[in-house]
């Protein structure tokens, strides 16, 4: 089957169609939020798109309200945040592909588009150097005290240093420590391998719920690590995965970093333990709510050793660029009759 774009993005309603070239039925919609997290920088190669007669024009926001006027005349939805639920499946009675440009499909029912004959597929693994590296970046600013540092000389602190060199925040080497890590799928494989360059001890832990030989449960693994990171999935029983208990049985001075999902963290419980002295730092990519709002506990200005970075670890141009060839390549599935990356 052959297709044809028709797009119009110069003008102030811009839009953009894939047709059926036999038919000329309208059968595909690229919106703009669905690609939010592909906003056109400059820096993109679009042409696994544009090679399949597809251009965008991106959304930078999508209402709640407007979903269903937005996607009911149409077989395939490219979306990335924006909530596709069982009422707007039922809404859109053409809809026959949703295409995540992202890993996550929690805002996507899944079993209401099985039920629906709607296939739902994802993009996948597109971020992993990315945030492997991000993460690293995380622990060497933590143990270094980077930030302290920094900001002692914006404040004059070293100009004011009768010594050479300005000691003032104790440094320390990841050399020697040992670095836990929950959730080893790919992503954290890749933080593993990383850190034994920079030579750490590796553990995996158990998750809950998925015990396996050779690995520790997460009270054993909590007592021997000197850095906890967590790269696992947010689902029911990893859900406030470290909270105050757990918080408690880290060594003293130990560092903590998510960059998996926001909710595997208790906030409020963390920012306790900063303020109490009990960790040496900790370092966050993900928040419950994001963008967050109504005064996130993790937000405070008072909680020393702390780090939060917006949600910016995947966001390498190359990372973008993985996105745009695997969109591309499931759409070329679809069209053919295949399926690529499906999730239900």
């Amino acid at each position: 089957m052959t297709y044809l774009i028709d797009a119009w993005l110069d003008r102030p309603q811009p839009y953009l169609r894939i047709l059926n070239r036999n038919t000329g039925e309208v059968c595909a919609l690229l919106k703009e939020d669905a690609l939010d997290e592909l906003r056109d920088q400059g820096d993109l190669d679009m042409r696994p798109l544009t090679e399949l007669g597809a251009r965008y024009q991106s959304y930078a926001v999508t209402d709640l309200e407007q979903r269903i006027k937005r996607m009911q005349d149409f077989e395939v939805v490219v979306t990335n945040k924006v909530l596709i639920d069982a009422q707007v499946m039922d809404a859109c009675q053409q809809l026959k592909l949703i295409l995540l440009s992202a890993t996550g499909t929690n805002n996507v029912d899944l079993a209401a588009a099985r039920e629906r004959g709607i296939a739902v597929s994802n993009c996948q693994g597109y971020g992993t150097p990315a945030v492997a590296q991000h993460t690293l970046m995380l622990m060497l600013v933590l143990i270094t005290r980077f930030e302290s540092y920094r900001q002692a000389v914006r404040d004059g602190a070293w100009q004011r240093s009768s010594q050479f060199c300005l000691l003032d925040y104790p440094i320390g080497e990841l050399s020697g420590r040992t670095l836990g890590i929950l959730g080893y799928g790919e992503l954290g494989q890749a933080v593993g391998r990383l850190a034994e360059a920079f030579g750490m001890r590796l553990v995996v832990g158990a998750l809950p719920g998925r015990e396996k030989e050779g690995r520790p449960g997460l009270d054993q693994l909590l007592e021997q690590v000197d850095v906890l990171s967590l790269h696992c999935p947010l689902t029911e029983q990893t859900r406030d995965l470290i909270s105050a208990p757990e918080l408690a049985r880290m060594r003293p001075g130990s560092l903590l970093i998510n960059a998996g999902r926001g909710g595997l963290v208790n906030e409020q419980a963390l920012a306790d333990s900063l303020r109490a002295g009990h960790l040496g730092g900790a370092a966050c990519d993900v928040l419950t709510s994001e963008p967050p709002r109504d005064g996130n506990p993790l937000l405070a200005a008072d909680i020393p050793n702390l780090l939060i970075t917006p949600h910016s670890a995947w966001g390498s141009r190359e990372a973008r660029q993985r996105i745009v060839g695997q969109l591309a390549e499931n759409l070329r599935a679809f069209a053919q009759g295949d399926e690529l990356r499906r999730v239900n």
